[in-house]
């Protein structure tokens, strides 16, 4: 007797493997049972309490998402949209340095405005939907430990706050650490790696600011320290050291050669692996070869760097709803203070508002304000600011910019940009790529995707969320990579899928899950490839307090399994919350 059988679709098992058809039979939350199937071949014997006919569909492990922020979100959301609409069925938070333990009595409000700054979580949500109960890190996961979610969750122990609590004042502020400090940052990184963290987290870039505009601490970091801490993460069981390097953000050529140099020898000392984000900057286009090239040439020397690599363009999206170039026109303020959004989207359709908007110059900058030349930037982007259409085309070609576009309709750059975000009712947002888009070389996505050191990651799912929805890439990857890339070669679904279950599962040693295989845990989606569609993402206002977030839906995931149980049927929440916390190996 079965619990659940999958009957008739075509496995590709997240190994890498070719695909083959087979019925899946899984008992007590893990796959007992797989029956290859032939032409001719019967259906798995068994009963079973419920049966999914997945004939015409790929059968796939569920999706690993290593790098998410729902540090906060998991205190109130049981549902971790939008990642577990995506086919994700376990998500690692705890990422760039930032997070919610440990924490000093008092000092909550402290890492609230640090994430807000770093990771753009509207503080106001934070503030109304963190239940707080913990101080130190391990009391932090067995608070997560008593919820039940739609997905697992893993978390890391963020340097941030490791900083704050052991240095109080001096750490937020980036002073030195002492030696009785880091044996101090030590001591709490290997508790909380004991106590089941997955990995320890540190941001260095420049980019990563506190709402006070105060950089993440630990951005300044010596060697001194960051070995130390290494070395106890290793201390206390299999953990991942990740960072966001020096120059992540563009802001530094030279900075991501010598972080390379510090990360290979760390990764070598501790036989820990080391994982740090890579993009492609404009200043150098072709760093990432470089950084690649360093990568694979330390496995080949006894270290572990990986690279975590994003799927598409990373920017912003741009919309009335969010960020935009009419932000500061005096009649657009007065608009948006009298108007519901609703009255707003309406009043933005007038003619006649459009011309005053459009004639108006644009209000002084707030310097105490994260963010607010943001519309400076927008005006000044028009020539690499796209129109996705919908379905969302995320590697649009020249003639898709708003330059492009205003010049083939013979108008003012603006006045069409002003058109393009009036489209669905106001709601409509375009791509403005800042990294992974460097003209003359568009595959270098592909190029990244395909290094044998690489890991998809940087989706931050739950963050950024007035400006991306990148929690969206598994399903881009199936889609666009998989299926519908016209600008060049696709990669093999095969390969796609392997990247997002395997290789990230097994980079934080979650070893019982990534492939569909006997004994493993059953984390599975059943997939309609013919009829996977990416929604274009659109601003909701759903999170506590009334605060703002992308989301962007998907339709085409016939099912998705965690541990056994169905969560989503068709594309729909079943209400069943399967997910626990996930702890590292102690």
């Amino acid at each position: 007797m079965f619990d659940l059988k999958i009957t008739g679709g075509t496995v590709v098992d997240g190994t890498g493997a070719q695909r083959y058809r087979a019925d899946i039979g899984i008992k007590d939350g893990k796959i007992v049972e797989i029956a290859p199937r032939g032409a001719d071949s019967a259906e798995l014997a068994g009963e079973a309490a419920e049966t999914i006919d997945a004939t015409g569909h790929i059968v796939a492990p569920g999706f690993v998402d290593i790098h998410t922020h729902y540090d906060g979100q998991v205190s109130w959301d049981s549902l971790l949209e939008p990642s577990s609409g995506h086919g994700v069925t376990t998500i690692v938070t705890g990422n760039c340095g930032v997070g919610f333990a440990p924490v000093r009595p008092g000092s909550e409000d402290w890492l609230i405005k640090l994430m807000e700054g770093v990771e753009d979580i509207p503080g106001t949500a934070l503030t109304e939907g963190i239940t707080w109960g913990w101080e130190t890190y391990p009391e932090y996961l067995d608070a997560i430990g008593k919820l039940q979610f739609s997905v697992d969750v893993g978390s890391q122990i963020a340097h941030g706050a490791v900083r704050a609590y052991a240095m109080g004042g001096r750490g937020a502020r980036n002073e030195p650490a002492t030696p009785e400090d880091i044996e101090a940052m030590s001591r709490l990184v290997r508790e909380g790696v004991e106590a089941g963290a997955l990995g320890f987290s540190t941001s260095r870039t420049l980019a990563h600011t506190a709402m006070d505009g105060e950089p993440v601490p630990g951005t300044f970091a010596a060697e001194e320290e960051l070995f130390g801490l290494g070395r106890a993460m290793a201390a206390g069981g299999q953990a991942v050291f990740e960072l966001a390097p020096q120059g992540a953000a563009g802001e530094d050529i030279v900075g991501p050669k010598k972080e390379l140099e510090w990360m290979r020898r760390l990764s070598r000392e501790i036989d820990r692996p080391v994982s740090f984000a890579l993009i492609q900057v404009d200043a150098d286009p072709n760093l990432w070869r470089e950084q690649l090239d360093v990568s694979a040439a330390a496995h080949a020397e006894g270290s572990r760097l990986h690279p975590q690599i994003a799927a598409r363009p990373f920017g912003m999206m741009i919309g009335f709803q969010g960020h935009h170039g009419f932000t500061h026109r005096p009649t657009y303020r007065k608009l948006k203070a009298q108007c519901s959004r609703e009255e707003l989207a309406q009043r933005l359709a007038d003619p006649a508002v459009k011309a005053a908007i459009l004639s108006e110059d644009d209000l002084p900058i707030d310097p105490t304000q994260l963010f607010d030349g943001m519309f400076a930037m927008v005006q000044h982007s028009l020539g690499r600011l796209y129109a996705l259409g919908n379905p969302p085309d995320y590697e649009p070609t020249p003639e898709r910019t708003v330059a492009a576009i205003a010049k083939a309709r013979g108008e003012d750059p603006l006045s069409t940009l002003y058109d393009l975000m009036l489209e669905s009712d106001a709601t409509a947002m375009l791509m403005l790529p800042l990294f992974n888009y460097a003209e003359g070389n568009h595959d270098a996505i592909r190029e990244m995707m395909l290094h044998p050191a690489g890991v998809l990651g940087l989706s931050d799912g739950g963050a950024h969320c007035g400006m991306i929805c990148d929690a969206s890439y598994p399903t881009f990857l199936l889609t666009h990579w998989a299926r519908d890339r016209q600008r060049g070669e696709k990669l093999p679904l095969e390969y796609v899928i392997r990247k997002q279950s395997r290789d990230t599962a097994h980079l934080f040693g979650l070893t019982d899950r990534g492939t569909i295989e006997r004994g493993k845990k059953a984390d599975i989606n059943v997939i309609d490839m013919n009829a996977l569609t990416l929604h274009p993402a659109a601003m909701a206002f759903d999170l506590p307090a009334g605060g703002r977030r992308i989301l962007q839906g998907a339709s085409g995931y016939a099912a998705t399994i965690v541990s056994g149980t169905v969560t989503r049927r068709k594309d729909i929440d079943t209400g069943a919350r399967p997910g626990r916390l996930v702890r590292g190996a102690r």
